[in-house]
């Protein structure tokens, strides 16, 4: 941020502050404090923003769903109009992986959410020789679910790039010369 932006920017947010409990039969009462800059609570009832912030989570899986299931992780583009264009494809990748999940999950009588991501996933990457709807595995509602933010794997142990790669061939062409 440079110092006009930091100028510009006003003394003081006013922010509301709201507190809840959340209460599930064999586990601890948990309180929660949401702070938003929401203010009017007609507008915006203390209930439905409480609601909001536990929907959350879905919208996590949804971004795991793009950037591990699908490979959006690392674009490979290197232009703007090339990462446009990448972007695009998995949205649409991404929207037609949901209409699967949309017209199966009406089949089964289920919300869209239940059916699994990826079995539709695999389901469209299948080949397409007429074939009927797909498997459905049906997951059940979760509420209140959290995981741990950990890593399964270690990362591999190689320094990260930090300068052009035909900076480091020199580097490492020298190094070994001198050896």
């Amino acid at each position: 941020m440079t110092a006009e932006q930091h100028a510009a920017l006003p003394e003081y947010v006013v922010v509301r502050e709201l507190r809840y409990r959340i209460s599930r039969p064999g586990f601890r009462t948990r309180s929660v404090t949401l702070v938003t800059t929401l203010l009017d609570p007609e507008i915006y009832p203390a209930q439905a923003l409480a609601e909001l912030y536990a929907a959350r989570w879905q919208v996590e899986v949804n971004l795991r769903h793009l950037k591990q299931t699908m490979g959006m992780k690392v674009l490979h583009s290197q232009t703007v109009a090339g990462v446009r264009k990448e972007l695009l494809v998995f949205a649409l990748v991404y929207n037609l992986v949901r209409a699967v999940m949309l017209e199966t999950a009406k089949r089964a009588g289920v919300p869209p959410d239940h059916v699994s991501f990826l079995d539709a996933w695999r389901w469209l990457r299948s080949p397409w020789d007429e074939r009927e709807s797909p498997p459905v595995t049906i997951n059940p509602l979760r509420p209140g679910r959290y995981e741990p933010r950990v890593r399964k794997r270690r990362p591999p142990e190689y320094p990260v790039m930090t300068k052009p790669r035909v900076e480091l061939r020199k580097a490492l062409l020298e190094k070994s010369l001198a050896a």
